[in-house]
């Protein structure tokens, strides 16, 4: 069942969602969030959000949007989104993705 967010909490969880920020970014391997993921999230909430993930992925990589919902098995809406977040200038996704691209193309090329 889905926790209800009362009116009066809107402070304390965004505090808890900037320190959640903040333990994250002080983790230093991979193994490590992959870790600290398995003790927060449920295996559910994990897939969802290795989902979202994969559909930024196929996105970028210019798979279409049927192809990428066949595949996944998701809806148009989800990876409508997820579309919308890759075209703004200013996404974080779009900036990992793109460092991403450059060092492994810098891994081809040595």
């Amino acid at each position: 069942m889905p926790i209800r967010q009362r009116k009066d909490n809107f402070e304390e969880l965004h505090l808890a969602r900037l320190e959640l920020a903040s333990a994250l970014a002080s983790l230093r391997k991979p193994n490590e969030v992959e870790r600290f993921f398995e003790d927060v999230f449920t295996k559910a909430e994990l897939r969802d959000i290795a989902l979202r993930w994969r559909i930024f992925q196929l996105l970028d990589e210019g798979v279409t949007q049927r192809a990428i919902g066949e595949r996944l098995g998701v809806s148009l809406c989800k990876i409508t989104r997820g579309s919308r977040f890759l075209k703004d200038p200013e996404s974080v996704v779009r900036k990992i993705l793109e460092q991403r691209k450059r060092k492994r193309a810098k891994g081809k090329r040595q």
